[in-house]
């Protein structure tokens, strides 16, 4: 990984892709509330922003990084294709109109947003279709389980460089992470925070207390030090320059063991493991 300033580090996709390995999540951020926590996260050093057609906050997005001022090229943008959209067709068809909203000529990363069942294989053939077309740098899946990745074996050519799941101390996907890893693909985590519904843990506020850090930066310095990407949501100022200030530390083999413990296999989210 390589630091560059006030910027997250960024990590190498297995397509040779730099991406940052901290950014914006955008998931029911919409309105003004939305354009100014994008343009908030630039300015403090932020260059990965993360959305979707299903967030109907596209339009906002695209207004934050416009106001920023910044480049097209410095910044990681990533969306995603929602569950109505999937089939070759209408894959084709969806890139069009998330890169309209964004008011982009193409993507870092486009996602499936979920495993929708029996029309994965002409979904990711279209994806293909789309890298190599230079209309996104890289594409991946979100939600998918070993089972999922494994029966991509059966038609991907283009290996996911990306799989973005729910991901916090309290759902340790650790077989899922293992396997990623082995495969060469990039674990990305959403809800990294676990909702804020676990900020008072005793584990996690002794640990923080050590760091003299917060209960969501120690969350999050656990996910990126086991390799992971994390996009922790937030529109309030503060928290997201908080939220980007974990590199300057790391945890101890134990503490990140403490912390590992306190998996209960709960997913707060969708739990995608019932998907056929």
């Amino acid at each position: 990984m390589a630091t560059k300033g006030t910027e997250a580090p960024t990590v190498r996709l297995n397509n040779g892709l730099e991406m940052p390995v901290l950014g914006l999540g955008t998931y029911r951020s919409r309105g003004e509330e939305c354009v100014q926590a994008v343009r908030w996260a630039l300015a403090e050093g932020y260059r990965l922003i993360d959305t979707s057609l299903a967030y109907w906050n596209e339009p906002e997005v695209a207004r934050g990084i416009e106001q920023s001022g910044l480049a097209r090229e410095q910044i990681f943008i990533t969306s995603k294709l929602e569950n109505d959209d999937h089939g070759y067709d209408s894959t084709l068809e969806a890139i069009e109109r998330t890169l309209s909203n964004l008011r982009t000529d193409y993507l870092d990363l486009y996602l499936i947003h979920w495993p929708v069942s029996e029309r994965r294989a002409d979904t990711w053939r279209a994806m293909e279709k789309l890298y190599r077309q230079g209309r996104v740098k890289a594409i991946g899946v979100s939600n998918y389980t070993i089972r999922h990745l494994q029966e991509m074996e059966d038609y991907a050519e283009v290996i996911p460089a990306v799989n973005q799941c729910e991901f916090h101390p309290f759902l340790y996907q650790r077989e899922l992470l293992e396997y990623c890893t082995d495969k060469g693909i990039q674990f990305e985590c959403y809800s990294p925070l676990a909702k804020a519904s676990r900020l008072d843990d005793s584990t996690l506020v002794e640990i923080g207390r050590a760091h003299d850090r917060t209960v969501a930066q120690i969350m999050l310095r656990w996910e990126t030090q086991l390799g992971c990407i994390a996009i922790p949501k937030s529109v309030h100022r503060d928290w997201i320059v908080e939220n980007l200030s974990i590199f300057d530390f790391e945890f101890s083999a134990e503490e990140m063991e403490r912390i590992s413990a306190l998996d209960e296999d709960r997913h707060l989210d969708w739990d995608p493991r019932s998907v056929e």
